[in-house]
């Protein structure tokens, strides 16, 4: 048995069952889903280039000197976002 698995094991058996597996499973991919919520969290930026007409996903995809150029045109600095 790892050492995470006894986290979950709940009636101390030495084996996890199912339910006990299913329940590690669940607090694993809650745990993900929350980094990638963390490591994702580009509301802000989206908000600002939604006010100046632009989709952020179109800009992701785009050349970086037609990037520059468009944000430069929409009245943004492009040394202020990273993509």
């Amino acid at each position: 048995m790892f050492g995470f698995d006894k986290m979950f094991d709940f009636n101390r058996d030495g084996r996890l069952n199912a339910f006990e597996r299913a329940a590690q499973f669940q607090f694993m991919d809650n745990m993900m889903k929350s980094r990638e919520a963390d490591s994702f969290n580009d509301d802000d930026e989206t908000d600002v280039f939604a006010e100046a007409g632009l989709d952020y996903d179109e800009l992701e995809f785009m050349d970086p000197e037609e990037r520059r150029e468009v944000l430069e045109d929409a009245g943004l600095d492009p040394d202020e976002f990273d993509f």
